[in-house]
Order: structure tokens, then C-alpha cells, then sequence
């Protein structure tokens, strides 16, 4: 079946479920119309390559291990749930949480490596800007590998290493201090050390994205202005709607923006806040749209496309009332619509944002100030970046 039979088929099961839970107070479609938000919504996101950079194919962890040491067990039901998403690029990344963390990132690359590799049907390895809208075009599911903590660059050629491993973003602290900074819970925001302005230097270039979702306050501001490439938060919301040290306040979102940045919103209930319904967490895309400009807003989710548990229960965590997780794309598109945001705009919030910036943080090594004698050191140059 193709991508657009699955998306419209999709909006065909969820439009009752859309209407009644999310919008009873602001549309009141007929039992045999579908509302025009929604056919427009359906419209741009299988039209669209959305981007959730933080994005988890299942928080079912044994069911995502028995994938990655069995790729054959990952078959077209699995991906046809992905598809039917709407989501063309997935960022499943963690915080490798090991007294080991050099370890246990080569652990996880390699693992996700074997997955991605071992169903080329189905998968596609995001390495490079192009590689983002070659997903949707060839009906694959992108994959962007990163971390929440960079613990693992015990030194500057690690950062290269694992670029040739395959890894594209990386966030500079979890919530705790390292070697390279503060995260939002260190009690003592010590900000970015030296090792981590290094790193910082580093990652822009070979072309890794820093990621500041988890950092502290001062930390993200000395990593933007150190950088001298455009940085991400990945994951995370407005601190001034909801305040919660995971939330980023008005000071960092402009600072972020000033340098071309992107944040994606999370769906997790505790950074929404207030009621923890839909139209709450859409508070937070007009929030930083009005803030900085629509340019710089995306979608960082932070969760998969489960809303229960494997018993059936609601998990309380991303309990958004109005929002199904395996639909979110088309609940926010539509819910963004109602907002009174137009079509290109939406687009931009979907994945073009973060297409944009991306395409700015990716490109190949700079080129030599002056022409190179011989091309043979540029060709041992470039290989640093590329995949393994």
C-alpha cells in the first residue's frame, strides 16, 4: 500500500476521535463530512517530511532489542505503524547510562546499526541533509542516531569517530553535570567548561548537531554563543508557560533563534502542564512562534506512538487528552490549522525548520583556505566524516 492510502486511511479512522476530544468548542463538523482543518492537515503531512527530533520507534525496550539482534523480526506490520504515523524521520535518541558510557555507545550504535542495515527495505540512515527528504520519497522510514548525554567523547577524535559511526546529534549534557557542562538539575550551574567549548568546536566540524535540550541555563547560552553553527533543542517547551527545569525560558529561545536555531516541543504531560490537554501543548508552538518566529519551532515529542501500556492502561506520563500519540502528526498539523497558522508555516513547524537547520550544521568539512597542492590529503581529510 503506498504512503498516501496509509495517511488518508489514517485520517479517515482518527477524524471522529479529533473532532469530539480536541475541537468539540470549535468545530462542530456532520457525521458525514470530514472538517476541512483535517482534510488539510492530511494533505500537507503526506506531503511533508516531519521531522520529530525526538522521536522513539517503541519505549517497549525488549520488543527494540529482540529487533536490533533479529532485524527479520522487524516486519510490514511494524513499519506499516510507522508509516501511518505521518512521521518520516524518527531521532530515537537516549542517555547511555553506564558507568561505561564510551562502551556503551559503541553498543548502541552498533545495535541500531544492525537494525537500520538489516532492513534496507525499511529503513534509511539519516547521515546527511539530502538523506532527510529521500525517506519520505522512497517511502522509508528515517533513521537519525544520537545521544542525550556526551559523556562518551572521552577526547576530541571520539567526536569524528562516532560521526563515522553514524551519529549526527549530540546533546551536551543529560541532567547532570559532566565533563563538558551543567544539565538542568545540577544545583551549581557551572556552565560550558573548556573541554566542552572543544567539543562544541569540534562537533561543528565535522558536522554533528549540538543538542541543548537537558543543559542548563547557562550552559545553553555559553554553547550558543560558542557555536558557530546553528544549535538544537531537541526536546523540550516554554519555561514561561510551564515552569520546570527541563523547560527553556524566553531568554535562551531568543538567544537560540538569533542563531538560527530550532526547539522541538515535547508531548510529555509534565513540561505541557496546565491541563495537559492538546490545546495546551499548542500553547507552546504559538508561544515560541510569537516569541522568536515560526522559523524556529518544530516537533521534539520525546515519546513513541504508544498511548498504553502493554496492559492497556493510559500512560500517565503522556496523557494529553486530544492527542493520539501514533497520530500525533496529523493532531498537531490540524490543531495548528485551528490555531490560524497558513500552510507554509505548518509545513516549517512539521519539519522544515529543522530540515533548514540541519542542512546548516551537516555539510561535508569546510574546504582548505587555500587550493590543495595535491587532493590526495582533502580525500583523507573527508573520510573522517563519512559512515564506516
Amino acid at each position: 500500500m503506498e504512503r498516501r492510502t496509509f495517511l488518508r486511511s489514517s485520517l479517515l479512522a482518527g477524524a471522529g476521535l479529533l473532532a469530539t476530544r480536541a475541537v468539540r468548542a470549535t468545530v462542530a463538523p456532520s457525521s458525514s463530512d470530514i472538517p476541512e482543518y483535517l482534510q488539510r492537515a492530511a494533505a500537507l503531512v503526506e506531503s511533508s517530511t516531519v521531522i520529530d527530533m525526538l522521536g522513539l520507534l517503541t519505549l517497549d525496550w525488549p520488543r527494540l532489542y529482540a529487533w536490533q539482534r533479529d532485524p527479520s523480526g522487524f516486519g510490514d506490520a511494524d513499519f506499516k505503524r510507522l508509516l501511518d504515523s505521518g512521521i518520516s524521520i524518527f531521532h530515537p535518541a537516549v542517555e547511555p547510562n553506564s558507568k561505561e558510557p564510551y562502551k556503551a555507545a559503541l553498543r548502541w550504535m552498533s545495535h541500531w546499526n544492525s537494525l537500520v542495515h538489516g532492513q534496507p527495505r525499511y529503513f534509511l540512515p539519516v547521515l546527511a541533509a539530502a538523506d532527510l527528504d529521500r525517506a519520505r520519497l522512497e517511502q522509508r522510514i528515517g533513521i537519525l542516531l544520537g545521544f542525550q548525554n556526551s559523556d562518551h567523547f572521552r577526547g576530541l577524535p571520539d567526536v569524528g569517530f562516532f560521526h563515522g559511526l553514524g551519529q549526527r546529534v549530540s546533546q551536551l549534557t543529560y541532567n547532570a553535570r559532566n565533563r563538558l557542562g551543567s544539565g538542568c538539575r545540577d544545583p551549581q550551574d557551572i556552565g560550558l567548561t573548556p573541554f566542552g567549548r572543544q567539543v562544541v568546536g569540534e562537533m561543528n566540524r565535522v558536522g554533528m548537531a549540538v543538542d541543548l535540550s537537558h543543559c542548563s541555563e547557562r550552559t545553553t547560552l555559553q554553547t550558543i554563543d560558542a557555536s558557530d553553527r546553528p544549535v538544537l533543542i531537541t526536546h523540550s517547551n516554554s519555561g514561561t508557560l510551564a515552569p520546570h527545569p527541563r523547560n527553556k525560558s524566553d531568554r535562551v529561545l531568543k538567544a537560540m533563534a538569533a542563531r538560527h536555531g530550532v526547539i522541538g516541543i515535547t508531548a510529555v504531560k509534565a513540561f505541557v502542564q496546565n491541563k495537559g490537554t492538546i490545546e495546551d501543548l499548542l500553547d507552546h508552538f504559538v508561544h515560541v512562534a510569537g516569541l522568536v518566529g515560526v522559523d524556529h519551532v518544530g516537533l521534539g515529542s520525546d515519546c513513541d506512538l504508544d498511548s498504553r501500556d502493554a496492559a492497556g492502561r493510559v500512560r500517565p506520563a503522556y496523557d494529553i487528552r486530544g492527542l493520539r500519540l501514533e497520530r500525533k502528526a496529523y493532531d498537531l498539523a490540524a490543531g495548528l490549522f485551528r490555531r490560524g497558522f497558513h500552510e507554509p508555516e505548518v509545513a516549517k513547524v512539521l519539519g522544515g525548520n529543522f530540515r533548514r537547520a540541519l542542512g546548516e550544521i551537516w555539510p561535508a568539512l569546510p574546504p582548505p583556505p587555500e587550493p590543495m597542492p595535491v587532493a590526495a590529503p582533502a580525500a583523507e581529510a573527508l573520510q573522517v566524516c563519512e559512515p564506516a
